[in-house]
């Protein structure tokens, strides 16, 4: 496994892990996949100001993590908001676990105290649905603060959203 910073260049590569999280689930919100030229701005914005990594393994995207604005004011720059994305069927292997480990290093590098993760929630997971990313956020040392009822729409249902945060540097 190769962590990288992604490029680009990789963004045709990268939406074709993110596709089919729009199309079959409700951990994005996002209803249409987008253009690979619209993934291409997103990845180079984020770059502008944040880590977006990929990992490898014999050449192939098999996930990626990136961080980003959480509130847009100043006195919130030391948070940010974390994403994370394994393709389909590659779940267990320890992907995630070495793209956060890496994505937090590079934040702690620039100051960055505390991460949040936006994550969508059921009660009883559906089709749409498991318990798979607040756990995995858990196992790495995240912590449940809020819950947001019935506020997305997607697949003629509504959904919960939760807020998870982990603290990774010291509040002076």
């Amino acid at each position: 496994m190769i962590i990288r910073t992604a490029t680009p260049q990789d963004a045709a590569a990268i939406l074709a892990i993110y596709a089919p999280y729009i199309e079959q689930t409700a951990i994005t919100f996002e209803y249409d996949v987008p253009s690979v030229e619209e993934f291409r701005g997103r990845i180079e914005s984020t770059l502008k100001h944040y880590p977006y990594l990929v990992c490898e393994e014999e050449g192939e995207i098999v996930g990626y993590a990136y961080a980003g604005v959480f509130k847009a004011r100043a006195a919130y720059s030391h948070c940010v908001e974390t994403s994370i994305y394994v393709k389909m069927g590659q779940h267990g292997k320890g992907i995630g676990k070495k793209l956060y480990e890496r994505l937090e290093e590079e934040l702690k590098k620039m100051g960055i105290l505390n991460l949040n993760a936006c994550i969508t929630w059921l009660d009883t997971p559906n089709q749409y649905l498991t318990h798979q990313s607040p756990e995995f956020h858990e196992h790495l040392g995240y912590r449940r603060v809020a819950h947001f009822h019935q506020c997305g729409y997607k697949f003629g249902l509504w959904f919960d959203m939760i807020w998870m945060e982990k603290m990774i540097g010291e509040h002076r």
